[in-house]
């Protein structure tokens, strides 16, 4: 499970064997999916407050075209 980003307590993920669209899993103190396309989305969060889940989504939104071009980089 490659760490693509740590920054402000959060590590964002993107397992290699996941399926599309991409998205990534920022955890924090708890875990978000967070989808990048069509648009930065939160899918679901557990065990994530929901200020940290806001902020994770806001760090994803700010990285998101490194972040597609590292989901496409592990996804071919």
């Amino acid at each position: 499970m490659p760490t693509v980003l740590r920054l402000s307590g959060l590590n964002v993920v993107i397992y290699p064997d996941d399926h599309e669209p991409a998205h990534v899993h920022v955890r924090g103190d708890g875990e978000a999916k967070i989808s990048l396309e069509p648009s930065v989305r939160l899918d679901w969060e557990r065990g994530m407050s929901w200020a940290t889940a806001q902020k994770a989504v806001r760090l994803v939104a700010a990285n998101r075209e490194m972040l597609l071009r590292k989901w496409n980089e592990i996804h071919g």
